[in-house]
């Protein structure tokens, strides 16, 4: 198969049905879906697994943060992240803010600090929040604390979608002992993610075939990836994974399309 892809191999353009299909699900009208959207259509194209990679970044930032009154001294904070990740933390306040006061502390933080690392905003709070009432400051700092927690915690995360469309390759379903070494793959992620970094740092498309993952569920199992990015900077992986026997020149194109609109869209 190596020899195939790297001297015979002609890659074939999608239609236009299928570009369109993209276009329409991987829409930066709703960020907090692009991921997971990404990652069921590099399945439903390919009818193998599609993976979706955000890695880890050394600041965290926010696109967008909300606040919501629970209930008496419990307030949830909803963080959208730059590439389009939705994080919920509980915060519980020493008294209870109206949703006026909410949605001013939530728009001056949209307004001032949006796309901004966490440290960032940190050197810069001392002096801008004295516009703000002293309480209204403990609110802001206690969303800055737990929003920064929330997404190093969530720094590096792995979205699988089609795994169960793998059993309908008669190459990898003959060997039932394979199969569930591959499963326990996807449900433990971390040895996936290695290769999934590795194609981080690549340019373009990259094709891993049967050993050459390094990763031995995943012999019998051919690899495409490609990185995609936010504002020019690579933060994450699109990828297929699927039967060495499988149609490159359609999922190579389908996986290179899938980064560029997903970063296009995240980039918005």
């Amino acid at each position: 198969y190596r020899f195939f892809v790297d001297t015979l191999l002609k890659v074939k353009p999608l239609d236009r049905g299928e570009i369109s299909q993209l276009e329409g699900n991987l829409h930066p009208e709703h960020p907090q879906n692009l991921i997971s959207s990404a990652s069921q259509l590099l399945s439903e194209l390919t009818h193998f697994a599609g993976v979706v990679v955000a890695h880890r970044r050394q600041s965290a930032a926010f696109r967008h943060i909300e606040f919501l009154a629970l209930s008496e001294k419990r307030v949830l904070l909803i963080l959208v992240t730059p590439h389009g990740d939705v994080q919920n933390r509980i915060l519980f306040t020493e008294r209870t803010f109206t949703p006026s006061e909410l949605t001013t502390v939530a728009n001056f933080l949209n307004q001032n600090y949006a796309g901004l690392t966490f440290d960032d905003i940190r050197r810069r709070v001392h002096d801008e929040l004295k516009q703000l009432r002293g309480d209204m400051m403990v609110l802001m700092t206690a969303a800055l604390d737990a929003g920064d927690k929330a997404l190093s915690e969530s720094a590096e995360s792995c979205v699988i979608s089609g795994e169960k469309n793998l059993l309908d390759s008669q190459d990898l379903s003959s060997n039932m002992s394979r199969l569930r070494e591959l499963f326990d793959l996807f449900e433990r992620k971390t040895l996936l993610m290695q290769i999934l970094e590795v194609s981080r740092r690549a340019h373009g498309v990259q094709i891993f075939i049967g050993g050459e993952s390094g990763i031995m569920p995943l012999d019998e199992c051919s690899v495409i990836t490609a990185p995609y990015e936010v504002d020019g900077q690579v933060v994450g992986t699109v990828g297929v994974i699927g039967p060495t026997r499988m149609a490159y020149e359609r999922v190579i194109p389908i996986v290179d399309i899938t980064a560029k609109l997903l970063s296009s869209a995240l980039s918005q």
